[in-house]
């Protein structure tokens, strides 16, 4: 985390919006589509298909996760709502925990310099513009929900291109030095 800030890294304002026409920074242009997609999701009311599925997986994710969520119960318990919201998302749950590594290091109260939030560090701007401002971005289901919908979003305006996407979702479209990182954090440890 203390590195994501230090760098910068987190889920841009830019990604999602661009300065105003009369220049006031703090009025954003948002993506309507997105924007639209959030809605329906957040106001839509189990991701494993058998109890054998569910703990190969958890089982196979238990120790990469340890490095980050000492606790085993909490680390099961947070690995069971990952692969939800990604599955429900129609995301690869290991590309999300992957994307969470690199943003966060799974801390659910991590804050960016620019302010964005949780595990998959989401701008709280989104919470106005889909008429829910008291969303807690910090609370894993909501920032998990948030964050997968943002990413099968930019997943599919990128026609299944995984780099572009992971770009897109960091706010530096064009370059790869940030989907680099998740992609190596996928192969060392999610896999």
């Amino acid at each position: 985390m203390y590195l994501l800030c230090a760098l910068g890294l987190s889920l841009s304002a830019a990604v999602f919006a661009q300065p105003s026409p009369s220049g006031d920074s703090t009025r954003h242009r948002v993506d309507a589509e997105l924007r639209q997609l959030l809605i329906d999701t957040i106001n839509q009311s189990d991701s494993f298909e058998d109890r054998y599925d569910a703990e190969v997986w958890l089982v196979s994710k238990r120790d990469a996760m340890g490095r980050f969520v000492k606790d085993p119960k909490e680390r099961m318990d947070l690995l069971r709502r990952i692969h939800r919201a990604a599955t429900k998302a129609g995301l690869q749950p290991e590309i999300v925990l992957a994307l969470i590594e690199v943003e966060s290091h799974f801390n659910r109260f991590a804050i960016s310099r620019v302010g964005a939030q949780g595990m998959m560090q989401v701008m709280p701007f989104w919470k106005n513009e889909i008429g829910r401002p008291e969303d807690n971005l910090t609370d894993i289901d909501t920032n998990l929900l948030y964050g997968c919908t943002i990413l099968k979003h930019y997943l599919d305006r990128s026609n299944g291109r995984l780099m572009e996407a992971l770009a897109r979702y960091n706010g530096s479209y064009g370059q790869y030095w940030y989907p680099r990182r998740v992609m190596t954090a996928w192969e060392k440890h999610w896999r």
